[in-house]
């Protein structure tokens, strides 16, 4: 059982980082003006961070941080995360 579990984890390891590339590939093929030329620098980042969606509820909570840098609680934290991730 345990050399399974390994197995696993092994080859999902090989599957994910391949799965997230092709989302960003997707989004690279998406990052065209409304001409249907493909935009460059800064356009091009903005449109590929929309297109992926960037903020993660991680990443949210994470910055879910007081002035004073001490992490919110409650209502304060959840507001924050929603505010973060775009209002979702």
């Amino acid at each position: 059982m345990k050399k399974i579990i390994i197995a696993l984890s092994i080859a999902l390891s090989f599957v994910l980082p391949s799965y997230a590339f092709a989302d960003q590939a997707a989004c690279e093929a998406k990052a065209v003006s409304k001409e249907g030329k493909p935009l460059y620098g800064a356009a091009k980042d903005a449109s590929i961070k929309k297109c992926m969606g960037d903020a993660k509820p991680n990443d949210c909570e994470a910055k879910a941080v007081s002035k004073d840098g001490k992490p919110l609680y409650g209502a304060a934290k959840d507001a924050s995360i929603k505010k973060c991730m775009g209002g979702k």
